[in-house]
This record gives C-alpha cells, structure tokens and sequence, in this order.
C-alpha cells in the first residue's frame, strides 16, 4: 500500500510540476511559444479589408487578437483557430470574409499549420453552413477558380502600399 501512495504522490508532483506556471511568473516554453504563434498569425489577418468597407477586419472587429488559438499539434506543426465574428447575423459576406482568412494565412504562414476557422458561436443566423464551407478544401479551391470570387479575395488580401 505505501508502495502505491508513493507512486501516486511522484506522479501528481510531476503532474503538477509540468502543468504549474514556472518561476518568476514565466508559462512553460510550449505555452509561451503557442502565444507569439498566436500574435504572428493576429498580425497577419488583422489588415484584410472587409469586402465592403473601406476598413480593416481588425477595425470592424471582425478578428481580435482573443479570436486567434494556436496549439501545438506536433514538432513543429501547429492547429491554428480562428473565430471571426460577423458585424451583423444576417452578414451576406461571411463566407467570403472566411475565405479571405484561410487564403491570406495559407500564403503567409511561415509554419507548419493546420487550419480551421469558425464564425464565433451565436454571432450569425448561418454559422453551421458557413462553417463547413470554409474548412471544406474542395469548395475553397472551387471558389479561388471563379475569376470574380478570386479578383475580390485578392483586393481584400493584398496588402496596401
């Protein structure tokens, strides 16, 4: 029995040991290391222009820096999470805003990433389709074959001079 006590209390200090924040304040490396991967990823979206206003999705707060999840998912490989929200529930736009963001991060990420992007829960009337249009690879690449759809994509993407 104390052979079993003893086990258990080594593995809750080891657990407890890993999942505390270390010294002086600071997050584990993994942690700290998702968060700036966090900020590269905000930096990146943060200046794709709405399809139809003259503003920025982080000026119409369409994307924050708290929308943007990163997570380690292997060496090197990254899920990276977006929850954009629309400025009206009904927003005609939406899946356009969604594909804006995976083509401008698809282009732009300098690591190894797997993405997946969402309208933030209860912020649009179509969530659910809009959803599963945007983190559909073959309906994106059906949609960047369209000249039209492809010409607006690259207006809201490209960055100003």
């Amino acid at each position: 029995m104390s052979l079993v006590l003893g086990l258990l209390a080594q593995a809750l200090g080891r657990a407890l040991r890993y999942s505390a924040p270390h010294r002086a304040g600071h997050e584990p490396r993994g942690r700290a290391m998702e968060q700036d991967k966090a900020l590269e990823v905000y930096d990146i979206i943060r200046t794709i222009r709405d399809p139809e206003k003259p503003n920025t999705l982080e000026e119409l707060e369409v994307v924050t820096e708290s929308c943007v999840e990163v997570n380690e998912i292997g060496e090197d490989e990254y899920l990276v999470i977006i929850r954009f929200t629309p400025t009206v529930p009904h927003c005609s736009l939406a899946t356009l805003i969604g594909l804006c963001l995976r083509i401008k991060l698809q282009r732009c990420l300098p690591f190894r990433h797997k993405l997946e992007i969402y309208i933030s829960e209860g912020t649009h009337s179509t969530e659910e389709d809009i959803n599963k249009q945007i983190n559909d690879k073959e309906r994106v690449a059906a949609a960047m074959e369209n000249p039209n759809l492809r010409e607006i994509v690259e207006q809201c993407v490209t960055e100003p001079d």
